[in-house]
Protein backbone atom coordinates (compact mmCIF):
# COMPACT_ATOMS: atom_id res chain seq x y z
CA UNK A 1 0.00 0.00 0.00
CA UNK A 2 0.97 3.29 -0.83
CA UNK A 3 1.73 5.31 2.99
CA UNK A 4 2.52 8.71 2.26
CA UNK A 5 4.82 11.66 0.57
CA UNK A 6 7.64 12.51 3.39
CA UNK A 7 10.05 15.93 2.70
CA UNK A 8 13.50 15.24 3.86
CA UNK A 9 14.14 19.09 3.79
CA UNK A 10 16.11 18.95 0.60
CA UNK A 11 12.32 19.91 -1.28
CA UNK A 12 12.31 15.94 -1.97
CA UNK A 13 9.98 13.27 -1.58
CA UNK A 14 9.82 9.85 -1.34
CA UNK A 15 6.88 7.44 -2.15
CA UNK A 16 6.81 4.58 0.52
CA UNK A 17 5.33 1.41 -0.61
CA UNK A 18 4.57 -0.19 2.58
CA UNK A 19 3.03 -4.21 2.83
CA UNK A 20 0.88 -5.18 5.56
CA UNK A 21 3.92 -6.27 8.34
CA UNK A 22 4.10 -2.39 9.51
CA UNK A 23 0.32 -1.00 9.05
CA UNK A 24 -0.75 1.02 12.42
CA UNK A 25 2.69 0.35 14.28
CA UNK A 26 5.34 2.13 12.51
CA UNK A 27 7.82 -0.88 12.88
CA UNK A 28 8.54 -4.19 10.96
CA UNK A 29 10.55 -5.06 8.29
CA UNK A 30 7.83 -4.03 5.75
CA UNK A 31 8.23 -0.09 7.04
CA UNK A 32 12.34 -0.64 6.91
CA UNK A 33 12.07 -2.09 3.84
CA UNK A 34 9.67 0.80 1.99
CA UNK A 35 11.56 3.24 3.47
CA UNK A 36 15.02 1.60 2.26
CA UNK A 37 14.03 1.40 -1.22
CA UNK A 38 12.52 4.90 -1.87
CA UNK A 39 16.14 6.26 -0.36
CA UNK A 40 18.07 3.96 -2.51
CA UNK A 41 15.70 5.10 -5.78
CA UNK A 42 16.13 8.54 -5.08
CA UNK A 43 19.90 8.50 -4.82
CA UNK A 44 19.86 5.97 -7.78
CA UNK A 45 17.63 8.31 -9.99
CA UNK A 46 19.60 11.50 -9.10
CA UNK A 47 16.88 13.13 -6.47
CA UNK A 48 19.32 12.51 -4.14
CA UNK A 49 22.75 13.88 -5.22
CA UNK A 50 26.24 13.07 -3.85
CA UNK A 51 27.22 15.14 -0.35
CA UNK A 52 23.41 15.68 0.52
CA UNK A 53 22.86 15.69 4.09
CA UNK A 54 19.88 13.82 5.12
CA UNK A 55 17.36 14.41 8.50
CA UNK A 56 18.37 12.94 11.57
CA UNK A 57 16.40 9.41 12.49
CA UNK A 58 14.68 11.10 14.90
CA UNK A 59 13.19 13.86 12.30
CA UNK A 60 12.58 11.43 9.64
CA UNK A 61 10.31 9.35 12.13
CA UNK A 62 8.61 12.41 12.88
CA UNK A 63 8.08 13.46 9.33
CA UNK A 64 6.82 9.80 8.20
CA UNK A 65 5.27 9.06 11.60
CA UNK A 66 7.23 5.77 11.92
CA UNK A 67 10.14 4.59 14.88
CA UNK A 68 13.01 6.05 15.33
CA UNK A 69 15.07 2.83 15.38
CA UNK A 70 13.24 1.85 11.47
CA UNK A 71 14.97 5.12 10.58
CA UNK A 72 18.01 4.14 11.88
CA UNK A 73 17.71 0.76 10.73
CA UNK A 74 17.18 2.03 7.40
CA UNK A 75 20.35 4.35 7.30
CA UNK A 76 22.38 1.53 8.26
CA UNK A 77 21.52 -0.47 5.42
CA UNK A 78 22.08 1.91 3.06
CA UNK A 79 25.27 2.57 4.44
CA UNK A 80 26.32 -1.15 4.50
CA UNK A 81 25.75 -0.66 1.00
CA UNK A 82 27.08 1.82 -0.39
CA UNK A 83 24.58 4.56 -0.79
CA UNK A 84 25.46 6.80 2.18
CA UNK A 85 27.87 7.76 4.62
CA UNK A 86 27.56 8.65 8.23
CA UNK A 87 29.78 9.98 10.63
CA UNK A 88 30.20 10.81 14.10
CA UNK A 89 28.85 14.90 14.27
CA UNK A 90 28.18 15.32 10.99
CA UNK A 91 24.78 12.84 10.19
CA UNK A 92 24.25 10.93 7.16
CA UNK A 93 25.08 12.04 3.72
CA UNK A 94 24.80 10.78 0.53
CA UNK A 95 27.79 8.72 -0.95
CA UNK A 96 30.50 10.42 -3.45
CA UNK A 97 30.09 8.09 -5.61
CA UNK A 98 29.46 7.84 -9.60
CA UNK A 99 25.67 6.80 -10.07
CA UNK A 100 24.17 5.05 -13.25
CA UNK A 101 21.62 6.30 -15.25
CA UNK A 102 19.16 4.46 -16.54
CA UNK A 103 19.39 4.51 -20.43
CA UNK A 104 16.90 6.13 -22.28
CA UNK A 105 14.85 3.70 -24.03
CA UNK A 106 14.43 3.79 -28.25
CA UNK A 107 12.77 7.22 -29.62
CA UNK A 108 10.64 6.84 -33.29
CA UNK A 109 12.30 9.78 -34.74
CA UNK A 110 16.77 9.69 -33.81
CA UNK A 111 18.21 13.45 -32.92
CA UNK A 112 21.49 14.83 -33.95
CA UNK A 113 23.62 14.74 -31.39
CA UNK A 114 24.15 18.32 -31.76
CA UNK A 115 21.06 20.14 -31.16
CA UNK A 116 20.10 22.19 -34.35
CA UNK A 117 20.85 26.17 -34.97
CA UNK A 118 17.72 26.66 -37.41
CA UNK A 119 14.38 25.88 -36.62
CA UNK A 120 11.87 25.52 -39.55
CA UNK A 121 9.75 23.26 -38.06
CA UNK A 122 5.62 24.37 -38.41
CA UNK A 123 3.28 24.99 -35.63
CA UNK A 124 4.59 28.05 -34.11
CA UNK A 125 4.34 31.81 -35.04
CA UNK A 126 7.97 33.88 -34.03
CA UNK A 127 8.04 33.86 -30.44
CA UNK A 128 10.29 37.05 -30.41
CA UNK A 129 6.88 38.93 -31.81
CA UNK A 130 4.64 38.31 -29.08
CA UNK A 131 3.02 41.76 -28.23
CA UNK A 132 4.19 42.04 -24.78
CA UNK A 133 3.62 45.59 -24.09
CA UNK A 134 0.20 45.53 -25.84
CA UNK A 135 -0.93 42.17 -23.73
CA UNK A 136 0.65 43.58 -20.13
CA UNK A 137 -1.58 46.95 -20.77
CA UNK A 138 -4.35 44.59 -21.48
CA UNK A 139 -3.81 42.39 -18.53
CA UNK A 140 -3.54 45.55 -16.12
CA UNK A 141 -7.31 46.78 -17.52
CA UNK A 142 -8.31 43.32 -17.42
CA UNK A 143 -7.45 42.59 -13.68
CA UNK A 144 -8.50 46.15 -12.78
CA UNK A 145 -11.88 45.73 -13.63
CA UNK A 146 -12.32 41.99 -12.96
CA UNK A 147 -15.38 41.23 -10.94
CA UNK A 148 -14.73 39.64 -7.34
CA UNK A 149 -16.41 37.13 -8.31
CA UNK A 150 -13.70 35.79 -11.64
CA UNK A 151 -11.39 34.60 -8.61
CA UNK A 152 -13.79 32.03 -7.93
CA UNK A 153 -14.78 28.48 -9.55
CA UNK A 154 -15.49 29.23 -12.80
CA UNK A 155 -18.27 28.43 -15.43
CA UNK A 156 -16.57 25.32 -17.16
CA UNK A 157 -17.53 26.99 -20.62
CA UNK A 158 -15.43 30.00 -19.78
CA UNK A 159 -15.46 33.78 -18.40
CA UNK A 160 -18.57 35.25 -20.18
CA UNK A 161 -16.45 38.49 -21.28
CA UNK A 162 -14.25 36.15 -23.61
CA UNK A 163 -16.66 34.48 -25.07
CA UNK A 164 -18.96 37.25 -25.87
CA UNK A 165 -15.96 38.93 -27.35
CA UNK A 166 -14.98 35.88 -29.42
CA UNK A 167 -18.44 35.72 -30.86
CA UNK A 168 -18.11 39.09 -32.25
CA UNK A 169 -14.74 38.86 -33.54
CA UNK A 170 -15.29 35.25 -35.35
CA UNK A 171 -18.29 36.54 -36.98
CA UNK A 172 -17.31 39.98 -38.59
CA UNK A 173 -13.28 37.76 -38.81
CA UNK A 174 -14.27 34.45 -39.79
CA UNK A 175 -18.08 34.10 -41.16
CA UNK A 176 -18.89 32.64 -37.76
CA UNK A 177 -22.36 32.31 -36.57
CA UNK A 178 -22.94 32.18 -33.19
CA UNK A 179 -23.45 33.30 -29.36
CA UNK A 180 -21.42 33.55 -26.34
CA UNK A 181 -23.98 30.58 -24.85
CA UNK A 182 -22.39 28.33 -27.60
CA UNK A 183 -18.72 28.89 -27.27
CA UNK A 184 -16.62 26.81 -24.69
CA UNK A 185 -12.81 28.04 -23.93
CA UNK A 186 -10.12 25.16 -24.02
CA UNK A 187 -6.96 24.91 -23.22
CA UNK A 188 -6.05 24.77 -27.06
CA UNK A 189 -6.83 22.39 -30.25
CA UNK A 190 -5.89 19.50 -28.50
CA UNK A 191 -7.93 19.85 -25.20
CA UNK A 192 -10.94 20.37 -27.61
CA UNK A 193 -10.74 17.98 -29.59
CA UNK A 194 -9.88 15.36 -26.26
CA UNK A 195 -13.31 16.98 -25.24
CA UNK A 196 -15.16 16.28 -28.48
CA UNK A 197 -13.28 12.74 -28.89
CA UNK A 198 -14.96 11.35 -25.41
CA UNK A 199 -18.16 13.21 -26.13
CA UNK A 200 -18.96 11.83 -29.64
CA UNK A 201 -17.58 8.17 -28.47
CA UNK A 202 -20.15 8.24 -25.21
CA UNK A 203 -22.77 8.68 -28.06
CA UNK A 204 -21.51 5.20 -29.89
CA UNK A 205 -19.81 6.61 -32.23
CA UNK A 206 -16.39 4.48 -32.93
CA UNK A 207 -14.72 5.69 -36.35
CA UNK A 208 -14.13 9.33 -37.76
CA UNK A 209 -13.22 10.19 -41.21
CA UNK A 210 -10.18 12.82 -41.76
CA UNK A 211 -7.29 14.38 -44.11
CA UNK A 212 -4.62 11.77 -45.34
CA UNK A 213 -2.03 14.26 -44.24
CA UNK A 214 -2.19 16.04 -40.65
CA UNK A 215 -0.49 15.52 -37.30
CA UNK A 216 -0.18 12.08 -36.16
CA UNK A 217 -1.13 13.09 -32.31
CA UNK A 218 -4.26 14.35 -33.18
CA UNK A 219 -4.76 10.73 -34.74
CA UNK A 220 -3.53 9.47 -31.58
CA UNK A 221 -5.80 11.46 -29.62
CA UNK A 222 -9.06 10.12 -31.25
CA UNK A 223 -7.45 6.78 -31.10
CA UNK A 224 -7.55 6.80 -27.36
CA UNK A 225 -10.76 7.84 -27.37
CA UNK A 226 -12.06 4.69 -28.79
CA UNK A 227 -12.30 6.23 -32.46
CA UNK A 228 -11.09 4.56 -35.75
CA UNK A 229 -9.70 6.84 -38.24
CA UNK A 230 -10.17 6.61 -41.33
CA UNK A 231 -8.12 8.49 -44.28
CA UNK A 232 -9.62 10.60 -47.21
CA UNK A 233 -7.86 11.03 -50.43
CA UNK A 234 -6.42 13.99 -51.76
CA UNK A 235 -5.98 15.87 -55.00
CA UNK A 236 -5.24 19.13 -56.73
CA UNK A 237 -9.18 20.65 -54.98
CA UNK A 238 -8.46 19.87 -51.57
CA UNK A 239 -9.65 16.72 -49.53
CA UNK A 240 -11.50 14.23 -51.90
CA UNK A 241 -14.77 14.58 -49.17
CA UNK A 242 -17.07 12.75 -51.87
CA UNK A 243 -15.36 9.77 -51.11
CA UNK A 244 -17.88 10.05 -47.51
CA UNK A 245 -21.01 8.68 -49.86
CA UNK A 246 -18.80 7.09 -52.28
CA UNK A 247 -19.45 3.81 -51.16
CA UNK A 248 -16.20 2.63 -49.82
CA UNK A 249 -16.01 0.18 -46.66
CA UNK A 250 -13.94 1.72 -44.79
CA UNK A 251 -16.35 4.64 -44.40
CA UNK A 252 -19.30 2.72 -44.18
CA UNK A 253 -21.29 3.64 -41.50
CA UNK A 254 -18.86 6.93 -40.63
CA UNK A 255 -21.00 10.39 -39.53
CA UNK A 256 -18.14 12.47 -38.68
CA UNK A 257 -15.21 14.31 -39.83
CA UNK A 258 -12.66 16.09 -38.78
CA UNK A 259 -10.89 18.56 -41.52
CA UNK A 260 -8.55 22.18 -42.23
CA UNK A 261 -11.24 23.56 -44.89
CA UNK A 262 -9.79 26.81 -45.35
CA UNK A 263 -5.57 25.51 -45.13
CA UNK A 264 -5.31 21.85 -45.46
CA UNK A 265 -2.45 21.28 -43.14
CA UNK A 266 0.48 20.73 -43.87
CA UNK A 267 -0.59 20.40 -48.02
CA UNK A 268 -1.42 23.87 -47.74
CA UNK A 269 -4.80 23.70 -50.51
CA UNK A 270 -8.20 24.51 -49.79
CA UNK A 271 -11.24 22.89 -49.97
CA UNK A 272 -12.58 23.35 -52.78
CA UNK A 273 -16.27 25.52 -53.00
CA UNK A 274 -18.06 22.79 -54.38
CA UNK A 275 -16.62 20.04 -51.67
CA UNK A 276 -17.20 22.57 -49.42
CA UNK A 277 -21.18 22.41 -50.14
CA UNK A 278 -21.35 19.01 -50.81
CA UNK A 279 -19.38 18.34 -46.99
CA UNK A 280 -22.19 19.99 -45.10
CA UNK A 281 -24.87 18.65 -47.42
CA UNK A 282 -23.50 14.84 -46.65
CA UNK A 283 -23.66 15.88 -43.27
CA UNK A 284 -27.41 17.33 -43.08
CA UNK A 285 -28.38 14.27 -45.09
CA UNK A 286 -27.10 11.66 -42.48
CA UNK A 287 -27.06 13.29 -39.15
CA UNK A 288 -23.39 13.93 -39.65
CA UNK A 289 -20.86 15.93 -37.83
CA UNK A 290 -18.09 18.05 -39.25
CA UNK A 291 -15.20 19.26 -36.89
CA UNK A 292 -13.61 22.01 -38.24
CA UNK A 293 -9.76 22.60 -37.83
CA UNK A 294 -9.57 27.06 -38.31
CA UNK A 295 -5.41 27.10 -37.16
CA UNK A 296 -4.48 29.87 -39.02
CA UNK A 297 -7.70 30.95 -40.81
CA UNK A 298 -6.24 35.22 -39.99
CA UNK A 299 -3.49 34.51 -42.44
CA UNK A 300 -3.94 34.86 -46.42
CA UNK A 301 -1.81 36.57 -48.43
CA UNK A 302 -2.97 36.40 -52.00
CA UNK A 303 -6.79 35.69 -51.99
CA UNK A 304 -9.29 37.37 -49.91
CA UNK A 305 -9.99 35.47 -46.57
CA UNK A 306 -12.02 32.02 -46.93
CA UNK A 307 -14.60 32.19 -44.35
CA UNK A 308 -15.23 29.32 -42.10
CA UNK A 309 -17.17 25.92 -43.04
CA UNK A 310 -19.07 26.96 -39.82
CA UNK A 311 -20.79 29.48 -41.45
CA UNK A 312 -22.77 27.02 -44.27
CA UNK A 313 -24.58 25.09 -41.03
CA UNK A 314 -23.56 26.40 -37.53
CA UNK A 315 -26.18 23.50 -36.94
CA UNK A 316 -23.84 20.69 -38.27
CA UNK A 317 -20.17 22.39 -38.00
CA UNK A 318 -18.19 22.73 -34.79
CA UNK A 319 -15.46 25.18 -35.13
CA UNK A 320 -12.30 25.19 -33.37
CA UNK A 321 -10.07 28.21 -32.97
CA UNK A 322 -7.02 29.07 -31.14
CA UNK A 323 -5.05 32.00 -30.12
CA UNK A 324 -1.48 29.53 -31.25
CA UNK A 325 -0.73 30.98 -34.37
CA UNK A 326 -2.14 34.73 -33.84
CA UNK A 327 -0.42 34.91 -30.46
CA UNK A 328 1.38 32.28 -28.91
CA UNK A 329 0.56 28.63 -28.12
CA UNK A 330 1.53 28.71 -24.70
CA UNK A 331 -0.95 31.10 -24.06
CA UNK A 332 -3.18 27.63 -23.98
CA UNK A 333 -6.28 29.51 -25.03
CA UNK A 334 -8.84 28.24 -27.58
CA UNK A 335 -12.22 27.92 -28.30
CA UNK A 336 -14.97 25.72 -29.22
CA UNK A 337 -18.02 27.02 -31.38
CA UNK A 338 -20.61 24.25 -31.24
CA UNK A 339 -24.01 23.58 -32.16
CA UNK A 340 -26.91 23.79 -29.81
CA UNK A 341 -27.08 19.81 -29.72
CA UNK A 342 -23.61 19.37 -28.16
CA UNK A 343 -23.05 22.05 -25.65
CA UNK A 344 -24.60 20.36 -22.73
CA UNK A 345 -22.41 17.41 -23.23
CA UNK A 346 -19.12 19.20 -24.07
CA UNK A 347 -19.43 21.92 -21.32
CA UNK A 348 -20.46 18.41 -18.79
CA UNK A 349 -17.16 16.63 -20.23
CA UNK A 350 -14.87 19.65 -19.15
CA UNK A 351 -16.56 20.34 -15.89
CA UNK A 352 -15.51 16.35 -14.80
CA UNK A 353 -11.86 16.94 -15.98
CA UNK A 354 -11.06 20.79 -15.87
CA UNK A 355 -13.39 23.13 -14.33
CA UNK A 356 -11.73 26.69 -16.48
CA UNK A 357 -9.08 27.67 -17.86
CA UNK A 358 -6.62 30.56 -16.44
CA UNK A 359 -9.46 33.62 -15.60
CA UNK A 360 -6.83 36.35 -15.95
CA UNK A 361 -5.55 35.07 -19.49
CA UNK A 362 -9.22 34.73 -20.42
CA UNK A 363 -10.06 38.44 -19.60
CA UNK A 364 -6.67 39.60 -20.68
CA UNK A 365 -7.39 38.14 -24.49
CA UNK A 366 -10.97 39.39 -24.22
CA UNK A 367 -9.42 42.85 -23.42
CA UNK A 368 -7.09 42.21 -26.17
CA UNK A 369 -10.00 41.51 -28.76
CA UNK A 370 -12.49 44.43 -27.32
CA UNK A 371 -9.60 47.22 -27.38
CA UNK A 372 -8.51 46.39 -31.29
CA UNK A 373 -4.95 45.34 -30.56
CA UNK A 374 -5.60 42.06 -31.27
CA UNK A 375 -6.34 43.15 -34.29
CA UNK A 376 -3.86 45.23 -35.48
CA UNK A 377 -1.33 42.33 -33.59
CA UNK A 378 -2.75 40.02 -36.34
CA UNK A 379 -2.61 42.40 -39.16
CA UNK A 380 1.61 43.25 -38.28
CA UNK A 381 2.14 39.52 -38.34
CA UNK A 382 0.31 38.90 -42.01
CA UNK A 383 2.65 41.29 -42.90
CA UNK A 384 5.24 39.99 -41.63
CA UNK A 385 4.63 36.89 -42.64
CA UNK A 386 3.91 37.21 -46.15
CA UNK A 387 7.38 39.45 -46.22
CA UNK A 388 9.18 35.96 -45.26
CA UNK A 389 7.29 33.70 -47.57
CA UNK A 390 8.16 35.79 -50.37
CA UNK A 391 11.82 36.04 -49.49
CA UNK A 392 11.41 31.94 -49.53
CA UNK A 393 10.27 32.34 -52.90
CA UNK A 394 13.04 33.92 -54.11
CA UNK A 395 15.91 32.35 -52.72
CA UNK A 396 14.32 29.03 -53.87
CA UNK A 397 14.15 30.74 -57.17
CA UNK A 398 17.86 31.59 -57.65
CA UNK A 399 19.53 29.13 -55.30
CA UNK A 400 17.27 25.86 -56.11
CA UNK A 401 14.79 26.29 -59.06
CA UNK A 402 13.69 23.00 -59.35
CA UNK A 403 12.29 23.67 -55.80
CA UNK A 404 8.89 24.66 -55.68
CA UNK A 405 6.72 26.06 -52.99
CA UNK A 406 3.65 25.13 -52.68
CA UNK A 407 0.26 26.00 -50.50
CA UNK A 408 1.60 29.06 -49.88
CA UNK A 409 -1.38 31.49 -50.10
CA UNK A 410 -2.02 31.58 -46.78
CA UNK A 411 -0.25 30.11 -43.07
CA UNK A 412 2.68 30.43 -42.11
CA UNK A 413 4.25 27.07 -43.66
CA UNK A 414 5.18 25.85 -47.42
CA UNK A 415 5.82 22.86 -49.17
CA UNK A 416 8.50 22.57 -50.62
CA UNK A 417 8.35 19.70 -53.60
CA UNK A 418 11.62 17.46 -54.26
CA UNK A 419 12.48 15.02 -56.75
CA UNK A 420 11.13 11.79 -56.45
CA UNK A 421 13.52 9.59 -54.20
CA UNK A 422 15.17 12.62 -52.19
CA UNK A 423 12.76 13.22 -49.59
CA UNK A 424 14.87 10.67 -46.93
CA UNK A 425 18.67 11.90 -48.34
CA UNK A 426 17.74 15.74 -48.27
CA UNK A 427 16.23 15.37 -44.63
CA UNK A 428 19.30 14.16 -43.47
CA UNK A 429 21.41 16.81 -44.76
CA UNK A 430 19.34 19.20 -43.05
CA UNK A 431 20.25 17.11 -39.87
CA UNK A 432 23.61 17.68 -40.97
CA UNK A 433 23.78 21.11 -41.50
CA UNK A 434 22.01 21.59 -37.84
CA UNK A 435 18.28 22.46 -39.61
CA UNK A 436 15.53 21.35 -37.99
CA UNK A 437 12.85 20.55 -40.58
CA UNK A 438 10.19 18.04 -41.55
CA UNK A 439 9.38 15.84 -44.74
CA UNK A 440 6.57 15.61 -45.60
CA UNK A 441 6.31 11.88 -44.79
CA UNK A 442 6.14 12.44 -41.64
CA UNK A 443 2.93 13.81 -41.48
CA UNK A 444 1.26 11.30 -44.07
CA UNK A 445 -1.79 8.49 -41.93
CA UNK A 446 -0.54 5.19 -41.94
CA UNK A 447 -3.90 3.92 -43.65
CA UNK A 448 -3.47 6.41 -46.73
CA UNK A 449 -3.53 4.95 -49.84
CA UNK A 450 -2.44 7.98 -51.93
CA UNK A 451 0.10 8.52 -53.70
CA UNK A 452 3.64 9.22 -51.64
CA UNK A 453 4.99 13.13 -52.32
CA UNK A 454 8.66 13.84 -51.70
CA UNK A 455 8.41 17.30 -49.74
CA UNK A 456 9.76 19.12 -47.06
CA UNK A 457 7.42 20.92 -44.68
CA UNK A 458 8.81 24.24 -43.87
CA UNK A 459 7.32 26.37 -41.01
CA UNK A 460 8.82 29.66 -41.65
CA UNK A 461 6.83 31.63 -39.13
CA UNK A 462 9.29 29.78 -36.43
CA UNK A 463 12.31 31.71 -36.32
CA UNK A 464 12.79 35.30 -34.76
CA UNK A 465 13.70 37.91 -37.37
CA UNK A 466 17.38 37.61 -36.84
CA UNK A 467 17.90 33.65 -37.48
CA UNK A 468 15.37 34.43 -40.79
CA UNK A 469 17.95 35.01 -43.04
CA UNK A 470 20.50 32.05 -41.76
CA UNK A 471 17.78 29.72 -41.97
CA UNK A 472 16.99 30.34 -44.94
CA UNK A 473 20.49 30.31 -46.16
CA UNK A 474 21.05 26.51 -44.61
CA UNK A 475 17.41 25.69 -46.47
CA UNK A 476 18.27 26.41 -49.46
CA UNK A 477 22.12 25.24 -49.25
CA UNK A 478 20.14 21.64 -48.41
CA UNK A 479 18.10 21.10 -51.24
CA UNK A 480 19.95 22.64 -54.07
CA UNK A 481 21.26 20.52 -56.35
CA UNK A 482 25.10 19.37 -55.11
CA UNK A 483 27.06 20.96 -56.68
CA UNK A 484 25.31 24.43 -57.84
Amino acid sequence: MAKSWAALGVDLHLHLRLDPTGIGTGTGTGVRRGLTDAIREAVRGGRLTPGTRLPSSRSLAADLGIARNTVADAYADLVAEGWLTARQGSGTSVAERPVPRPSAGPTRHPRSPFPPVHDLIPGSPDLSFFPRAAWLKASRRALTNAPNDALGYSDPRGRVELRTALAGYLARARGVHTDPDRIVICSGFVHGLMLLGGVLHARGLTSLALESYGLDAHWRLLERAGLRTVPLGLDELGTRTEELTGGEADLAGVRTVLLTPAHQFPIGKSLHPDRRAAVVDWARRGDGLILEDDYDGEFRYDRQAVGALQGLDPDRVVYLGTASKSLAPGLRLGWLVLPPSLVGEVVAAKGRIDWSCGVFDQLTLAEFIDSGAYDRQVRAARLRYRRRRDALVAALAARAPQVQATGIAAGLHAVLQLPPGTEESVVREAVRRRLAVHGLDLYRHPDSTAERTDALVVGYGTPPDHGWAGALEELCATVAPAGS
